[in-house]
């Protein structure tokens, strides 16, 4: 584990996971050229664990990903600091909101009428209930 210290990195696994998605649309060479790395084997370092993507990739690789640069910002600031400093990091200048959240905050703006309505326990349970937990 000693060469590939972020191979157990919640930013690694999506990134694995999102190349296997993504295999039937774009290569993994397509991939690293969409995110401006030279070579595929920056991808590989990254999705085996043994590099850890720089934050100034983040909206790039998100990009060629297909993914959501403020999801990739959370999973490469924890990879890059830590979950402890980057938990401090999110609490000081607050958290990234992907475009899916934004979509659900949108939603609950419209359906109570802009009023700010509290998570309260049985908003929360019924969440619960939505997503099978």
């Amino acid at each position: 584990m000693a060469n590939k210290p972020f191979a157990d990195t919640d930013l690694a696994k999506f990134v694995e996971r999102r190349v296997l998605e993504l295999k039937p649309r774009k290569s993994q060479l397509q991939i690293a050229n969409e995110a401006g790395f030279v070579s595929q084997n920056m991808i590989t370092m990254i999705k085996q664990g043994a590099n850890k993507l720089a934050l100034d990739r983040v909206p790039s690789m998100a990009k060629a990903l297909d993914g959501d640069p403020a999801y990739l910002l959370r999973l490469a600031l924890a990879q890059q600091v830590g979950d402890t400093s980057a938990q401090a990091i999110i609490e000081i200048f607050g958290t990234p909101i992907t475009a899916n959240e934004l979509g659900w905050i949108e939603a609950i703006r419209e359906f109570s009428d802009d009023a700010d309505p509290r998570l309260t326990a049985r908003s929360r349970a019924a969440l619960r209930g939505l997503f099978g937990v």
